[in-house]
C-alpha cells in the first residue's frame, strides 16, 4: 500500500508540473495581451512566429506596447516569482521548517539594504564600485546584502550541527530590523528624486521592467534556478536530520554553502529589480507540499512554475484593479500572504512548540 501511495503521489506531481507549465505559458500570454493594446493572443503569437510579417497583424503602437513594455515585464515577473518561490522552498528544506522564507528571516531586508546603498550613495561614496560594475552594481549589491544576512542568520541559528527554529525566527526578525534601520538612515540621506524612487521601489513593482534589467538580473536568477534542482537529493535527506544526511553520503556542509549562495543570489537579484515583494517564498512551497508532497525533486520545479505564474497574475491584478493607476504588487502579495502565514502558524504551532 505504501508503494502505491508513493507512486500515486509521484504521478500527481508529474501531472501537476505539466499543468503548472501550461498555466505559466497561459499567464504570460494573458499578461502581454491585457490592457490598452488591441492586440489579441493570436496577433501576438503570429508576430512572435514571423516578426517580418507582423506589421499587418499589429500596429506599430501595439508592437511597442507588447514587445517593449509588456513582454519584458511578464518575463521578469516570472523570473522573480520563480526565484522567490524556489528560494523559499530551499530555505524551508535547509532549516527543516515551513516558516523559513527569505522575506521573513531578514534575507530580503539585507538585499534591500545593499540595493538602497547603491541607489543613494551611487554618486558619492560607492561611486567607484558603481563605475566598476556598471549596470551590474545594483543586483550585485543586493546579492551581497542578501548573502551577508543569510550567513549571519545561519551562524546564529546553528549550534552543534543543529538549527534552532526559534532562534532562526528571532534572529531573522533582529537582522531584518537592523537592515531596515540602516535602510532608513540611507533614505533620510536621499534627495527628493531618490526618495520618490525608493518609496515606490520599497512596495514592490514590475513597472520599471525593461530588457536591460532582464539582461542584468535575469542571468543571476536563471543561474540560481538552474542550480537549485541539483540540491533536491540533499534536501530530501536533510529532512531526516543533518547526521542522517551525512551518513547517507550527502556532503552536508557543501550543500549548506551552495544553498546559502543560491538563495542569496536569487533573492538579491529579484529584490534589486522589483523591490520588496513578500510571502511568495512561503505561500507557494507550502501549497505545493500539501498537493504533491515534500519530495524536492518535484517541489523545486513546481515552485518555480507556480511562483512565476502567481506573480504574473498578481501583476495583472495590480495593473487593472485601480486602472489607469497601478497598485504596487507588494501590497497584493502581502494582503494574500499575511493571512496565509497566520494560518500556517496556527496549523503548525503544536509541532513547533509555539
Amino acid at each position: 500500500m505504501s508503494e502505491y501511495r508513493d507512486g500515486d503521489r509521484t504521478r500527481i506531481a508529474r501531472i501537476a508540473i505539466v499543468a503548472l507549465l501550461a498555466a505559466a505559458v497561459f499567464s504570460i500570454l494573458m499578461s502581454i495581451t491585457t490592457g490598452a493594446s488591441d492586440a489579441s493572443v493570436i496577433d501576438v503569437l503570429r508576430a512572435m512566429a514571423d516578426p517580418n510579417a507582423a506589421d499587418g497583424a499589429m500596429s506599430a503602437r501595439d508592437r511597442i506596447i507588447v514587445f517593449d513594455i509588456r513582454l519584458p515585464r511578464a518575463l521578469l515577473g516570472f523570473l522573480i516569482g520563480a526565484a522567490l518561490a524556489v528560494s523559499g522552498a530551499v530555505m524551508q528544506g535547509l532549516f527543516r521548517n515551513p516558516l523559513a522564507d527569505p522575506g521573513l528571516i531578514g534575507v530580503s531586508s539585507g538585499a534591500s539594504l545593499g540595493a538602497v546603498t547603491v541607489i543613494v550613495l551611487g554618486t558619492s561614496m560607492v561611486a567607484p564600485v558603481v563605475a566598476m560594475f556598471g549596470s551590474f552594481a545594483l543586483p550585485l549589491a543586493a546579492f551581497a546584502g542578501g548573502l551577508v544576512s543569510t550567513v549571519i542568520l545561519y551562524r546564529v541559528a546553528t549550534q552543534g550541527g543543529q538549527t534552532s527554529v526559534a532562534t532562526m525566527l528571532l534572529a531573522g526578525i533582529a537582522l531584518g530590523a537592523l537592515a531596515m534601520a540602516l535602510t532608513g538612515i540611507l533614505i533620510f540621506m536621499a534627495d527628493d528624486k531618490q526618495l520618490r524612487d525608493l518609496t515606490f521601489w520599497s512596495m514592490g513593482s514590475l513597472a520599471g521592467a525593461t530588457w536591460a534589467k532582464i539582461a542584468t538580473a535575469g542571468p543571476i536568477m536563471a543561474a540560481s534556478l538552474l542550480l537549485m534542482p541539483f540540491l533536491a537529493r540533499g534536501l530530501n535527506a536533510m529532512a531526516l536530520g543533518e547526521a542522517a544526511a551525512f551518513h547517507m553520503g550527502v556532503p552536508v556542509q557543501r550543500l549548506k554553502n551552495v544553498a546559502i549562495v543560491g538563495v542569496a543570489a536569487a533573492t538579491g537579484a529579484a529584490v534589486a529589480v522589483s523591490g520588496g515583494i513578500g510571502f511568495v517564498g512561503i505561500v507557494v512551497p507550502h501549497l505545493l507540499r500539501l498537493a504533491i508532497g515534500p519530495d524536492h525533486r518535484a517541489l523545486l520545479p513546481a515552485s518555480a512554475l507556480l511562483g512565476g505564474t502567481l506573480l504574473i497574475s498578481a501583476d495583472m491584478l495590480a495593473r487593472t484593479v485601480v486602472a489607469p493607476a497601478e497598485l504596487p504588487i507588494g501590497i497584493i502579495t502581502a494582503a494574500v500572504g499575511g493571512p496565509f502565514f497566520l494560518w500556517i502558524l496556527l496549523r503548525n504551532r503544536a509541532r513547533l512548540g509555539m
